[in-house]
C-alpha cells in the first residue's frame, strides 16, 4: 500500500501567465508543429514528412488547436484538389524564443546523456 496522495493547499493564482502559456502548447506534438512552421508556411503533407512519427489524425488535431489557439492560421489554396496552407500567427511567432530555449536545454541533455554512455554509464 503506498503513501496517501496529499493535495496541493497552494492553489494557482488565477490568470497565472505561465498557466496560460503553458496551456497554448497542451497537446503531443504542439511545440513539434510550432517548431517546424517557423520556418515558412507548409501544407500538411510537408508537416507529415517534417514530423515522421505523428499520425496524420494528430497532426489535423493538433493544427486545428493551434489554429482555434489562434496560434496558427490556416489558408485554404486555390489548387485541385483543394489543400491548405498553415503558417504561424504574431501570437505563434512569440512562442519561438521559448521552443528555441526548450530545444537548446534537450540538446544539451542529449549531448550529457550520449557522453554519458560513451564512458560507460558513469
Amino acid at each position: 500500500m503506498g503513501l496517501p496522495l496529499r493535495k496541493s493547499k497552494v492553489a494557482p493564482p488565477p490568470g497565472c501567465p505561465l498557466s496560460e502559456v503553458l496551456g497554448l502548447l497542451r497537446g503531443a506534438w504542439a511545440p513539434n508543429v510550432i517548431w517546424q512552421l517557423s520556418g515558412e508556411p507548409r501544407r500538411f503533407g510537408e508537416l507529415r514528412h517534417d514530423i515522421p512519427r505523428i499520425s496524420a489524425r494528430v497532426l489535423s488535431a493538433r493544427l486545428r488547436e493551434l489554429e482555434t489557439r489562434g496560434l496558427v492560421a490556416r489558408r485554404v489554396l486555390d489548387t485541385s484538389p483543394p489543400s491548405a496552407e498553415y503558417s504561424l500567427t504574431p501570437l505563434g511567432r512569440e512562442l519561438l524564443p521559448a521552443i528555441d530555449a526548450l530545444a537548446d536545454v534537450g540538446k544539451k541533455l542529449l549531448d550529457e546523456w550520449e557522453a554519458s554512455q560513451r564512458r560507460g554509464g558513469r
